[in-house]
């Protein structure tokens, strides 16, 4: 009670000094117009309220000393990111306060119809064989644990259910338990079993009573409910983005930026001597990989084949399982340890959680005899290997870190939702009496804080969080640790208060339907890849690139030489890369395109080769004047990144006075030009040899058709000597026979039958000739 009078004094003289400061209310940023000051106002002011207020006649103002506990949510204004989820959570709900209130009104609807249907008739007797509240009198024989031998009288009850519809109120209290799906068939099974009111239950009286919590839970708990969670998710991730809105990229820019200005070389061992360096070839082959991942596989096998009652031989033979597989990983182990080194080996997490499970296995198999099943739990985690043997499976670990690492704030706003009920559920529910047989038990109660936050964890589960509230509720059963005082005036006889219905249901609602969700959006915000096309350049893109890098550069400085960077690139798969099939000419232009700083050695820096890749890659600030473009993007990262170096923000993006140094655009732009020229060269030197071809061939097609017109020249003057010569020949032998052109076109048979028949000669055709002969050639 002196840390509470300590602790309001000192508020109080803070608030004190704020309003002397700030000023009350009339004007701008006074005290009061700020909601956290009228929350620190709010806190003070109900503690020295509960302080001074001691009478009976105010005793319910000591209820209100639970406000205090509102104290931690001062914290709110001095953490940023937390009052930013706060500040995105108040959005969510003022934008999603039209599907609250339509869903209020379905539910109330809901309600009205319950009453009309269900009111006065869930009442019953302990004693089902009675049906109405006047034979419910006297006493019945109840047989404790089915025993005949011991019957115990007991007193007749009639009862009305803890969760009716005798009014709208618990109505609607009634069916919010429903949508929560806690408790429904026992509710639907009830009414389907209900009269009349005032009368007991018969058996499925009313089936089509049924109709109403179906459509019910369609209705409410698969759609509006649903469609509440997906707007509390969708708004938290619109908030979170208006942060950057005016930055001009993308979520998915962002994160590929960020991973490439934080992302570190790797080391890649490679030993120097000639025999370790056979080992490490061998732990390095993909063989090796395989066989150890089959061993993996046979392994988990072995360990799910275990059963109760196992035979012994059976027994037997998985210890020998679990002996030999624990001998190969020890080979495993000193490979990889004669591989490696013992110092190069331990910086890696893997490894030295496959030293501690090769161990743990051989502490296992040395006090098996004493049966420590806390060993045999090295065992199984031989299992958690399987996640470094698949890319996928690392991909998917590695969001999930990133998850984790986006979830502080709102574990933190959960942590203070958690303190702040489990303190009011002390308070106010913690004098109540532990019985057996209730919800609020000895592993189930408000007695202590921690008993407090497992019950709320429980609540937040949804696990028979009604039950709980009942139990809290004022009813008079409910019992209390300690007897009240006699002269207390107030009229109740239990230690439950119906407080307990809007702190249970507003939890559940802040919990389970609000705060909770928050985890999926956060979630769905980082696995978002999944559902992208893959064909775009992803953060989960980028690993390759560090491990290949470390091929290049083993000793992880951060430079390779250009050429190398070229070839790197080549073996990256699209999107990221060029990939191997990638012609050499278009590599080339998305290195000119890429326009890396090269130092004076001819290297390439690590974060300025990456960089460029997602610059280009998603294309970023890159069309129009590239000082312009240069300029913005380091106004984006200064204003984004506030922690990125001078250096390194010159490195990857350089600034225009630096732009006439040598850069790798510069240098493959020139070999590219060279290339150009040369091929331009060879096609000019092609196309000057080919005219030249050209012209020889026709100079010998004319020299040839010359020499042709010459021989037929030569060749025609011999014929018209022959023909003139034949002419004399026949001029002396003929009498007056007339000069006939067509004599040297037809043969000379021919042509005196021709003129035999004129009557001009007469000429005996040769001997060899027939009719049928001189006939066709006649025709």
């Amino acid at each position: 009670m002196k840390f509470d009078y300590f602790f309001t004094s000192v508020f109080t003289i803070e608030l004190i000094f704020k309003l002397i400061v700030y000023g009350f209310v009339l004007h701008q940023g006074a005290f009061c117009r700020s909601p956290a000051n009228l929350l620190d106002l709010f806190v003070v002011g109900i503690s020295l309220t509960s302080f001074f207020s001691t009478s009976g006649a105010v005793s319910t103002i000591k209820i209100l000393r639970i406000c205090r506990v509102l104290r931690p949510l001062r914290a709110i204004n001095r953490a940023k990111g937390l009052k930013r989820v706060i500040q995105c959570m108040i959005v969510a709900i003022k934008t999603i306060g039209n599907i609250v209130l339509v869903t209020n009104l379905l539910q109330f609807m809901y309600a009205v119809i319950g009453v009309q249907l269900f009111k006065g008739k869930f009442y019953s007797c302990s004693d089902h064989s009675k049906d109405c509240e006047a034979d419910c009198q006297g006493y019945f024989f109840n047989y404790k644990n089915s025993d005949l031998d011991t019957p115990m009288p007991v007193k007749r009850k009639w009862e009305n259910s803890k969760f009716n519809f005798d009014s709208v109120s618990n109505g609607m209290v009634t069916l919010f338990v429903v949508s929560t799906f806690e408790g429904w068939p026992g509710m639907l099974y009830l009414s389907i079993d209900s009269s009349a009111e005032d009368e007991g239950p018969v058996h499925d009286k009313r089936k089509i009573v049924a109709v109403f919590y179906i459509s019910y839970l369609i209705i409410i708990s698969f759609f509006m409910i649903n469609i509440f969670v997906g707007f509390v998710i969708l708004t938290f991730q619109n908030e979170g983005e208006k942060e950057y809105a005016g930055c001009g990229l993308e979520k998915n820019q962002r994160n590929c930026l960020d991973f490439a200005l934080h992302a570190k070389p790797v080391k890649k061992y490679i030993p120097e001597s000639r025999f370790q360096y056979k080992v490490w070839s061998i732990v390095h082959s993909q063989p090796f990989e395989y066989s150890n991942f089959t061993l993996i596989l046979l392994n988990t096998v072995s360990l799910g084949m275990k059963f109760h009652h196992m035979p012994e031989w059976y027994s037997e033979f998985l210890d020998g399982c679990n002996l030999v597989f624990t001998a190969v990983f020890t080979i495993e182990l000193v490979l990889k340890l004669a591989a490696f080194g013992f110092k190069i080996y331990f910086t890696d997490p893997w490894n030295v959680f496959d030293f501690f499970i090769v161990v743990g296995s051989f502490i296992d198999i040395i006090f098996s005899e004493v049966h420590i099943s806390f060993f045999r739990l090295f065992r199984v985690g031989r299992l958690v290997k399987l996640l470094n043997k698949s890319e996928g499976i690392r991909t998917i670990l590695w969001t999930f870190i990133k998850s984790l690492q986006a979830l502080p704030y709102i574990l933190l706003l959960i942590i203070l939702l958690f303190f702040i009920y489990a303190v009011v559920g002390m308070q106010i529910f913690g004098k109540i009496a532990l019985v057996e047989g209730t919800e609020i038990h000895r592993n189930n109660n408000f007695g202590t804080f921690g008993n407090a936050i497992l019950l709320l964890f429980r609540c937040a589960t949804g696990e028979a969080w009604q039950e709980i509230m009942v139990a809290c509720n004022g009813d008079s059963t409910v019992e209390c640790f300690h007897k009240p005082p006699q002269n207390e005036t107030s009229t109740s006889t239990g230690c439950g208060t119906d407080f307990a219905y809007p702190y249970f249901i507003s939890f559940v609602v802040l919990c389970s339907f609000l705060i909770l969700n928050l985890f999926v959006a956060v979630i769905m915000d980082n696995f978002d890849y999944l559902t992208r096309d893959w064909s775009i350049l992803g953060a989960h893109h980028l690993g390759e690139f560090i491990n290949l890098w470390a091929e290049y550069d083993p000793a992880a400085t951060g430079k390779i030489k250009h050429m190398d960077a070229l070839n790197l690139l080549r073996r990256i798969n699209p999107p990221l890369g060029f990939g191997r099939l990638c012609p050499h000419r278009k590599a080339c232009k998305r290195l000119v395109a890429m326009n890396m700083p090269m130092n004076p050695d001819g290297t390439v820096s690590f974060n300025a080769t990456i960089f460029s890749l997602v610059r280009t890659g998603l294309q970023i600030k890159t069309e129009g004047n590239i000082i312009e473009c240069d300029s913005e993007l380091r106004a984006i990262i200064r204003m984004i990144w506030k922690d990125v170096e001078p250096q390194l923000l010159d490195q990857v993006v350089p600034p225009p006075e630096i732009l006439d140094e040598v850069t790798c655009g510069k240098y493959y732009a020139s070999v590219l030009i060279q290339e150009q020229y040369r091929r331009y060269h060879s096609k000019k030197i092609r196309a000057a040899a080919h005219a030249l071809a050209q012209s020889v061939a026709k100079i010998q097609l004319q020299a040839g058709l010359r020499d042709l017109h010459e021989l037929e020249v030569e060749a025609s003057k011999r014929r018209r000597r022959r023909r003139r010569k034949k002419r004399a020949n026949v001029e002396t032998e003929s009498v007056d026979l007339p000069f006939d052109t067509t004599r040297d076109q037809i043969p000379s048979w021919q042509y005196h039958r021709q003129m035999e028949m004129e009557g001009k000669t007469k000429i005996q055709a040769p001997a060899f000739m027939n009719q049928n002969h001189v006939g066709v050639g006649i025709l």
